[in-house]
Formats: structure tokens, C-alpha cells, sequence
């Protein structure tokens, strides 16, 4: 083979090169295992106390709102694999502030996200071993998740893909075993009665009524975190075009198995008012129907979801920082990569972070996860929207011909685009509505302040030069 037709993960990586070393599958289980993490093992339960039952309308509801905002992403992406994905395709379509504030506030949510993780992390190790010290694990997770990422991006997708292969399998095995325990009517040892009635026995499907549905939505949104991550991915993609499409259009069956399938079986088993948020809700629910055996191997699933999603933060930020720096936006040594196209000063940077994490799980006070997964919600939610006005700026762009059509085009334009955004800030307004998500609002708007100064500031001192 002649060097010129060599593949390109192959080839030496320039000083701001990003290899495509992710094949299809990588990418495919890139977006699968985004949607399984933390919030949903974990989080579910701060949702399913604030909603009952009725938390499964919540889920179908945020994966459609999710789907379309994926979809806009997509069609940007396929248009564009480039670095920088959504805060690029902000600067480009919405100015360089959207840019600006488009980046750091994903940086910002998937810092907040990793320090949820963190937290559930040393929950999950701590149902087993609740002497050891919590700090000790997630040392050891940080130092870990580095190195893969430090190594080659091919490392890091297949690590994904076996991460992501050992959570699809436990959840589809919990729901198959699940469906056998209701279907067979079998007796289980822990005094519960599985059934479908659970989902209406105990003060009723919405047992808080529509405003419990309505405030669920602050955490629920969390589950969903992180899945734009798929459009990061697209910079180091073999085949972009046939593996952003691929991937983005498994979302609505992904909503449907792993969300509303896995909580619903749950909540069949034992009833909710058992799940009290001091573990995984899925494990609660398997030590209340006598099955621990079940709860110890979940345990085991619910902690390679909390690594995972360790290890997607740390590829994430980085990109996003490469990305950044590329457009003046981060300090310039973020944009460099070594000869694998690993921007090491940009992981560098994220294990840093995440060691300020493991300093604030140390010394912040338990069971401040719900408050954590808000201000999550919050810079989330915020990200989300900012995908969806650069897509409609885009498609404005492509009505007046200024622009030519994608090649893989978001259905429903633009009612679709506009009814996500209008739920996105339902969403937003929602987190003022509760005096338990509150405070992240505040901590959000004034981050958002913060970043738009800031950029002001940088733009003005730029301008001067």
C-alpha cells in the first residue's frame, strides 16, 4: 500500500489535527451508551419521588424533545464534521458570542455532570465497601479514564463500545427478567407483590398530579445529558455522513427500551414510594422484591455506567476545548494535538477538573445529588437550545438560498425546531418554579452572565490589539 492511500487514522497527525480513528460502530455505541449513564441508574430516582408513575410520560415526552434536537444537530454535523461540532456551528450561524458561550457552557455542564458522577460513583462502590473512602475510587477512575483518552481516540471507542455493550446487555437482561417475574407471577422473598397494578396501587399513576410531571422534567432532562456528545464525535469519524445519521436515528427505539421500557419494569416490581434516592433506584428495587443477588450484579452494571460516562466527559471536554482554542475562543496550547491527534493539553486540562471534583465530593455534604443534577439540567437544557437556534438560523439560511439543503435534513421544519425550543424553556422556567431547583437557576443565569462578559471583554481586548 502506497503511503497516499494509507487510512487516515493512520497518517501523522498535524499540530491541530484530529485523526479519524472512530469507525461506525464506535460512533453507533458512542450514542448508545451517551443515554445510559448516571441519570438514568441513578437519577431516576430523585425523578420517580417527585412524579410517582407518571414519570414514564416525563421520559417519552424529553427523548422526542431530545430526538429533535439531535436531529438538528445532525443535519449541522453531516454538513459539517468538523471540530468544535455545536459550538462551531454557533459561532458560525448565531455570531461569535453564541459561539463562545455555546462551548463553555457544555464544558461547564459535563464538568458539573462528571462531579454527579463522581458522587454516584462513590454510592455505587459504597453499597459494597462503606469503609473505603470514597476519594480513593475515584482517584483511581480519573487516572484511569485519562490515560485511555491520552493513548489514541481508537482507544477511547473501543472502550465505549465494550463499556456501552455491558450496560445495553444488563438493561435488556433486567428487562427480560423483569417481564418473566411479571408474566410467570412468580413469588419473590421480599414481601412485595410484582405487578402492573404498582403503577396505579399506591396513590395513584400521578400520585403528584401534572405539576409533579411538570417538575420531574428538571432531572429527567438530566438522563438524557451528554448525548450531544455524538456530535463531538463526528470530527474523528471515518464516515461521518453514514455514522452521525446511523447513530441519531437509534435514539427513539434507545428512549423507548432503555428509559421507559427499564423504569417501567421497575416500577412493576415493587412499589414506588420504596425508591427513597439514597442508591440506584434499580437497585433498591431488586433488594425490595428479595432478588440481591440481581441487585449486586446492577450494582456492578450501574458502576461501568458511572465509569463510562467518566470516560465520555473526559473525550468530550477535550474536544470541545480543542475546538475552542481553534477559534481563539480557549488559550492556544488547547488546540495543539501529539503525533496519535490526542489534544493532550486539552485532557490535560479535564483531569484537572475532574481532581477539583473529587475535592468538592469530599467536602460538600451528602445527598446533594438532585441539586447537582439541576444545575446539570440547567447548562444542559441551555446547550440544547443553543442547538436548535444555530439550526434554525441554518435552515434560514438554506430558505433564502444563501445556503444549499443537507443531505440529511431534520423532519418537521420548523414547527418541529420550534415547539423543542419551546420546551426547552419550559424547562428552564421550571427550575425556577421549585424551590429545590432554584438555586441552580440562579447559578446558571449568573454563569451565563459570566461567559458573556467575559467574551465581551476578550473581544474587546482583541479589538484593541
Amino acid at each position: 500500500m502506497s503511503p497516499s492511500s494509507s487510512p487516515p487514522r493512520l497518517a501523522a497527525a498535524q499540530p491541530h489535527t484530529l485523526v479519524r480513528g472512530l469507525t461506525t460502530r464506535h460512533v453507533q455505541f458512542i450514542a448508545l451508551g451517551s443515554a445510559i449513564g448516571t441519570g438514568l441508574f441513578y437519577g431516576s430516582a430523585g425523578a420517580i419521588q417527585m412524579a410517582g408513575p407518571a414519570v414514564l410520560v416525563a421520559y417519552v415526552v424529553a427523548g422526542l424533545a431530545v430526538f429533535l434536537v439531535m436531529r438538528a444537530l445532525g443535519e449541522m454535523a453531516v454538513r459539517d464534521p468538523g471540530a468544535g461540532s455545536f459550538g462551531r456551528y454557533a459561532r458560525t450561524y448565531l455570531g461569535p458570542l453564541g459561539g463562545f458561550v455555546t462551548g463553555w457552557m457544555f464544558v461547564i455542564e459535563m464538568l458539573v455532570v462528571a462531579v454527579a458522577d463522581v458522587t454516584a460513583l462513590t454510592v455505587y462502590l459504597g453499597h459494597w465497601w462503606p469503609a473505603v473512602p470514597g476519594w480513593v475510587w475515584v482517584a483511581g477512575a480519573i487516572a484511569l479514564v485519562t490515560g485511555l483518552n491520552l493513548v489514541h481516540v481508537k482507544v477511547f471507542g473501543e472502550t465505549e463500545f465494550w463499556l456501552s455493550l455491558v450496560k445495553v446487555t444488563a438493561i435488556i437482561a433486567m428487562i427480560v427478567a423483569g417481564l418473566a417475574i411479571l408474566v410467570l407471577g412468580l413469588h419473590l422473598p421480599g414481601g412485595s407483590t410484582p405487578g402492573i397494578e404498582n403503577l396505579w396501587a399506591h396513590d395513584g399513576f400521578a400520585p403528584y398530579g401534572l405539576w409533579g410531571v411538570l417538575v420531574s422534567f428538571t432531572v429527567v432532562v438530566f438522563a438524557f445529558g451528554g448525548i450531544e456528545t455524538l456530535g463531538l464525535s463526528a470530527a474523528e469519524a471515518q464516515d461521518p455522513g453514514r455514522a452521525i445519521p446511523r447513530a441519531i436515528n437509534t435514539i427513539p427505539w434507545r428512549v423507548l427500551l432503555f428509559h421507559v421500557g427499564a423504569i417501567g419494569v421497575i416500577l412493576c416490581l415493587a412499589p414506588w414510594t420504596t425508591v427513597d434516592g439514597r442508591s440506584s433506584a434499580f437497585v433498591q428495587i431488586f433488594d425490595a422484591v428479595g432478588l440481591p443477588a440481581a441487585a449486586h450484579v446492577l450494582n456492578a452494571v450501574v458502576i461501568t455506567a458511572a465509569f463510562s460516562a467518566l470516560n465520555a466527559i473526559t473525550f468530550s471536554i477535550g474536544r470541545m476545548l480543542h475546538g475552542l482554542a481553534e477559534q481563539g475562543d480557549a488559550p492556544e496550547a488547547l488546540a495543539r494535538t501529539n503525533h496519535r491527534g490526542v489534544p493532550v493539553a486539552a485532557v490535560g486540562f479535564v483531569a484537572a477538573a475532574l481532581t477539583v471534583g473529587l475535592v468538592l465530593d469530599v467536602l460538600v455534604p451528602e445527598n446533594v445529588f438532585v441539586l447537582v443534577a439541576s444545575v446539570a439540567s440547567f447548562a444542559t437544557v441551555f446547550v440544547w437550545l443553543m442547538i436548535l437556534l444555530s439550526h434554525l438560523a441554518m435552515k434560514r439560511r438554506i430558505a433564502r438560498g444563501e445556503l444549499a439543503p443537507g443531505a440529511f435534513p431534520a423532519p418537521g421544519w420548523p414547527v418541529a425546531g420550534w415547539v423543542a425550543v419551546a420546551f426547552m424553556v419550559g424547562v428552564l422556567a421550571l427550575l425556577g418554579a421549585s424551590a429545590q431547583s432554584r438555586p441552580a437557576l440562579w447559578t446558571g443565569l449568573v454563569t451565563l452572565v459570566v461567559l458573556v462578559a467575559t467574551q465581551r471583554l476578550s473581544a474587546g481586548r482583541r479589538g484593541s490589539r
